[in-house]
Parts: structure tokens; sequence; C-alpha cells
């Protein structure tokens, strides 16, 4: 099976919604997956997420069906950089 996956940013002030950065299926989604780990960009595995989230073009917002499990992630990814800090 091609890996799927995306990347997401948010910015506060100026986003309304988290956009996509990147999205890609196979060997582009290889690359997202291992250059996110590479950076220490923790990786959210969701089939179903990443079949939503591929078939959106790269800066779009994220769809309102998608806010809440976004949401969830993102608190879940901050947590993790608050614990690393402390």
């Amino acid at each position: 099976m091609s890996t799927k996956a995306a990347a997401l940013k948010y910015e506060h002030d100026t986003d309304s919604a988290p956009r996509i950065l990147a999205r890609g299926i196979g060997a582009v989604g290889d690359y997202i997956v291992t250059l996110a780990k590479k950076s220490n960009i923790p990786v959210y595995r969701n089939e179903k997420l990443a079949e939503s989230l591929v078939r959106l073009k790269d800066n779009d917002e994220i769809p309102m069906e998608l806010y809440t499990i976004v949401a969830e992630i993102f608190a879940f990814v901050y947590s993790l950089k608050s614990s690393i800090a402390s």
C-alpha cells in the first residue's frame, strides 16, 4: 500500500484554520514522513485522515469536518513539546 502523508501548519495570528504545508502519496508520502522524523516532528498515523488531506492542495485550509480531529492532534503535539521542554 502506498504511503499517504500530509504536513499541516497553523499560525494562530494569521490563519483561520490549519493549512496543508505539503502532501503526497507513495514516494512523496514516504519522504514527508522521513523528513518529519529526521526533524523530530511527531508523526500521527491515521489512514482515513491522510486520505482526506492528500486530496487538498498545498496551502489549502482544512475543511470544517476535519477541525475536531486535527485540533486533537495539534493539542497532543503541543503537549508533547511541553513535556519535552520541561
